[in-house]
């Protein structure tokens, strides 16, 4: 386990509602020194997919920043594809759950679980070309 020093200036934030929730959450598992790992996947109709854990342990490579006093990381991987991202918590009447405002994603499925770049993997296809849907019904946007 690689330790590293909170980078200054955030490339990812979240907002005040978004860090309630997971300093709630850290607090219920017990794990309040634990971070927000912050990170993207290959998949879903438009190419890539945002994924969020409770994270006890930073790597080499990591980056890691501060908003409302919740640790964030990013590996170095994901980083190109989200930095300048902000996580929010929305509460509606379809429930609550997160959101990523991404300034990187030029295409995402309606529901804004899977998204795209301009260089990311699916952008050959313009996303939606695969197929197969990020699984939760929603069209691409």
């Amino acid at each position: 386990m690689a330790t590293l020093e909170v980078t200054t200036g955030a490339e990812v934030t979240l907002t005040e509602s978004a860090a309630e929730q997971i300093l709630g959450l850290l607090e219920r598992e017990g794990k309040p020194e634990a971070a927000l790992r912050v990170f993207v996947s290959g998949g879903g109709c438009s190419g890539l997919n945002y994924g969020m854990a409770i994270d006890e342990s930073i790597e080499e490579g990591d980056t890691v920043y501060s908003s409302f006093g919740v640790r964030i990381v990013v590996d170095q991987l994901s980083l190109p594809h989200i930095k300048g991202a902000s996580v929010d918590y929305v509460d509606d009447v379809m429930g609550g759950g997160f959101k990523i405002d991404n300034p990187n994603a030029t295409r995402s499925c309606g529901c804004g679980n899977s998204f795209g770049t301009e260089d990311g993997p699916d952008a050959a296809s313009g996303g939606c070309g695969t197929g197969g849907g990020c699984g939760s019904g929603c069209g691409c946007g």
